[in-house]
């Protein structure tokens, strides 16, 4: 339902947009976070002094008091069977293990001095630890102080150590291990100290060093037709990165698809970014290339990538090309024998310039998707073309703000993003040598593995499941008795300002823009969860590389299993 543009809230929420660099509001301390406010109420210097005194002294105290004590009592609840009578294979392991934890208490001990000596240089120069960037200013820290370690350092050093001692445990047990009982399941027990307790193990992604990159300046006078046919737009998309890296290694400009015969790719992508991101003009809509050519149209040559069926075109979609005024010439394959093979060929540069280098003013090549073509090349973060820009495909500014605007009032600056996929997924993924499509009991525990990595308190779903089975999946993702709730966008409301933009501007209850706004709070996400084999995943993945939103923790969905029960085929 659209609304009147001329009343005053929504004036009033034109000119309260949010803001690009608005400060966050500060997020909520877990109480196992030692290094925030408590440190600096409490001086600083001293209070973390203390703390990693105890840190430091602590492991050493732990392996005295596990050669004094019994085992069992020491790690309550572990399954432990003394073994006794097998010669010397029983103390082999345990010295092994000895000097393994050994070694670990070494390296943790050097960790916690290192930390120790910055705190030091820190205090000396009138600051021990610096609160988050993301943290509400406390007093007891000078701002303008030299800062030797960060606050979030010092998180990550002591949930280092956590995880180091944990190795420690695990060392030890491993002399205990009996029948095919391995170490890791006897390990299973102990330390889950750790989970739940508001640590956030899942940092951000580290960054690629460098990337591998073209120029793309393409002639004035020279032009090629993006087609994109395969799939929806996720699948549009890809094929549309691929144009993009075929123009420009042929020096070209890229000419959009006609809204008529694709979607309507300016309501959901930011098409004015991509020129900026380069500097000058290297795509265009087809309406412009239209009214530049006087609607005489001429397609000189057609050279299809994918052989069979060439161009992956049929007779309905060169109909449709010639109804808006498009006149084609011979459509014909670069190789002709592809069309006998049942997966596509990999090409490199060397293989692609010869076939479809051309003085023709206009050239097409035919959909793209399916073509693999410099794979890991193109499909790095940033893409493979060189630009001053995070990624070239991106959503558009409108969308964009909805997307903030949503994490703003539903979601805060911190949650999980868990991409879905359900429908058409069941048959899909069967039919695959590894069947990707979980039962709702499964996916739940996989997905309850993640948040006890993350400190997230909510998970924003993406689906296009039924309600009984988002019902059943909500029942079973609870974490230490409590519910974690699943967000969905609620449907549109004009009472909520969240999604005014949209509709403000006509394009809201648009699926296509509905489907990119989906992508683009789950790009914002701290931590992701993805479908695999779904290319809506690979998309956002995609843009959280770019964006450098990825984490340590984005996964597919119970990555690394077999569904526990998959059914025949029919």
């Amino acid at each position: 339902m659209e609304r009147d543009s001329s009343s005053s809230d929504e004036e009033d929420d034109r000119r309260a947009l949010v803001l690009q660099n608005e400060t966050k509001p500060p997020r909520r301390r877990s109480p196992f976070e030692i290094a925030g406010a408590g440190l600096a109420r409490a001086g600083g210097f001293w209070s973390s002094k203390r703390y990693l005194l105890l840190a430091i002294c602590l492991p050493l105290v732990l392996i005295l008091l596990f050669f004094s004590l019994d085992l069992g009592r020491l790690f309550r609840g572990v399954p432990v069977i003394r073994i006794s009578g097998d010669g010397g294979g029983s103390s082999g392991r345990m010295r092994e293990a000895e000097l393994r934890a050994l070694y670990l208490l070494r390296n943790q001990q050097l960790g916690l001095l290192k930390l120790w000596n910055r705190t030091i240089s820190g205090a000396h120069s009138g600051s021990g630890v610096a609160p988050s960037p993301n943290s509400a200013p406390h007093t007891g820290f000078n701002s303008t102080s030299s800062i030797s370690v960060s606050f979030e350092e010092f998180k990550s050093v002591l949930l280092e150590q956590i995880k180091i001692s944990k190795e420690i445990q695990k060392a030890l047990l491993s002399s205990h291990r009996f029948g095919n009982t391995s170490s890791e399941y006897v390990d299973d027990n102990a330390g889950d100290d750790l989970l739940g307790s508001g640590i956030d193990g899942c940092k951000k992604a580290d960054k690629q060093a460098g990337r591998r990159t073209i120029e793309w300046k393409p002639k004035k006078d020279r032009f090629m037709f993006a087609i994109c046919l395969s799939g929806q737009m996720s699948n549009h998309l890809i094929c549309l990165e691929k144009h993009m890296f075929l123009a420009a290694l042929l020096d070209r400009v890229l000419i959009l698809p006609s809204p008529k015969v694709d979607y309507q790719y300016d309501r959901v992508l930011d098409i004015s970014h991509i020129n900026e991101c380069f500097g000058r003009k290297v795509v265009m809509s087809f309406e412009e290339f239209s009214e530049m050519k006087k609607n005489k149209m001429h397609i000189d040559k057609f050279i299809c990538y994918i052989a069979n069926p060439p161009c992956f075109l049929d007779e309905e979609h060169i109909k449709r090309l010639k109804n808006l005024g498009i006149s084609l010439g011979k459509i014909e394959a670069a190789w002709p024998e592809d069309a006998k093979l049942k997966e596509q060929k990999k090409r490199v540069v060397e293989d692609i310039m010869p076939k479809f280098s051309s003085d023709a003013e206009v050239i097409a090549i035919g959909d793209m998707f399916y073509a693999d073509v410099e794979e890991e090349w193109v499909m790095q973060p940033g893409g493979p073309l060189a630009h001053k820009c995070k990624t070239l495909i991106q959503p558009s500014r409108l969308v964009m703000l909805t997307a903030q605007r949503f994490v703003q009032t539903f979601l805060g600056s911190n949650f999980i993003a868990l991409h879905f996929r359900r429908h058409g997924f069941l048959k899909f993924c069967n039919a695959k040598r590894k069947s990707c499509f979980f039962p709702i009991p499964q996916a739940a525990q996989c997905i309850l593995r993640v948040v006890e990595r993350s400190s997230a308190p909510v998970i924003y779903l993406s689906t296009d499941a039924g309600e009984s089975e988002t019902n059943l999946l909500q029942s079973l993702v609870v974490l230490n008795d409590k519910p974690v709730p699943l967000v969905r966008r609620p449907d549109h409301n004009s009472a909520e300002k969240w999604d005014a933009l949209l509709y403000r501007n006509h394009i809201g209850g648009d699926n296509q823009v509905e489907a990119m706004l989906d992508k683009t709070i789950c790009a914002l996400s701290n931590v992701f969860i993805g479908s695999s084999g779904s290319t809506f995943t690979e998309d956002i993945l995609r843009l959280r590389r770019g964006w450098g939103s990825a984490s340590q923790c984005d996964e597919y969905l119970c990555r690394g299993e077999l569904p526990n029960y998959i059914a025949e085929q029919g």
